[in-house]
């Protein structure tokens, strides 16, 4: 009992609770929820967790509100979404570390395996994908409306356990829906960097995973053709077709949502220069 969680919450009636129950070690749980009007709340407080309601302008501010703004019981805190479950044997690395006082780092990252209808897709997910779970909430912070960059105070660690990522339990609309808030703030990022960045080689030839990842990022938004770039690098060069039928519907899935972005960016120029959409 020497780490506090927090979830982040909208509608998450059909995940929460085995998110719950994968953490049933945890005496400090905080659900941050964005008005839900599903049973959320309810299974949150009958799970013993304390309850916040905020209303979710961003990714970055609703997490940062909830690291920054709200107390915890221990110094570190764990944020898992809602649709991930915890295994055991990442909850017994992750008190290793708690547990230890001298330890430098202001976060951890940690790699997921990604389920899609019944299987893990490791080629179509771009595994290894290390992201920020473990944090000293005092020590980081974040840039990004999506898909975060974080920045610490401290060293950046790893931890070799990884959690299980169900994003399609809530179903495809909801996948759907979800991919269309984040494209409208992906599509604002695009017309940022295209303004103002290159072709971030130093990225794509760095030894760490998460910044090549971060690099192959900014490289997409100065391609043509983006959705179709995404589907072929997703599918053959990395291997997603080894993921057998779910591995293309998934890949297939991840090229709309490029186009998601790319037309609304292109919308978003149009309308800056005062043209018709």
């Amino acid at each position: 009992m020497c780490i506090s969680v927090l979830i982040l919450t909208l509608n998450e009636e059909k995940n929460l609770p085995a998110c719950l129950k994968s953490l049933a070690w945890c005496d400090d749980i905080v659900v941050l929820d964005s008005y839900s009007t599903d049973r959320t709340v309810e299974i949150a407080k009958a799970g013993g967790a304390r309850v916040y309601q905020r209303e979710h302008q961003s990714e970055a501010s609703q997490r940062l509100h909830g690291l920054k703004e709200i107390s915890y019981k221990h110094a570190w805190v764990y944020m898992p979404d809602a649709d991930e479950i915890t295994p055991d044997d990442l909850y017994q690395e992750m008190k290793v570390i708690a547990t230890d006082p001298t330890r430098p780092e202001s976060f951890f990252r940690i790699r997921f395996k990604n389920m899609f209808m019944g299987r893990w897709i490791k080629h179509s997910s771009l595994y290894p994908t290390w992201t920020a779970r473990l944090f000293r909430p005092e020590r980081v912070h974040a840039t990004r409306e999506v898909h975060l960059n974080w920045t610490g105070d401290g060293p950046v660690g790893r931890i070799n356990a990884h959690y299980l990522h169900y994003s399609f339990n809530n179903g495809m609309n909801a996948w759907f829906d979800k991919h269309n808030r984040y494209s409208a703030a992906e599509a604002r990022e695009t017309i940022k960097s295209l303004k103002t960045s290159g072709v971030p080689w130093r990225m794509l030839l760095d030894k760490r995973p998460e910044t090549r990842r971060k690099g192959l990022k900014e490289l997409s938004m100065h391609l043509p053709f983006r959705p179709q770039a995404r589907f072929l690098y997703m599918y053959l060069l990395r291997g997603g077709f080894l993921d057998g039928r779910q591995g293309y519907q998934y890949c297939r899935l991840l090229a709309i949502y490029e186009y998601m972005i790319t037309i609304k960016a292109e919308e978003m120029r149009r309308r800056d220069q005062g043209l018709s959409v």
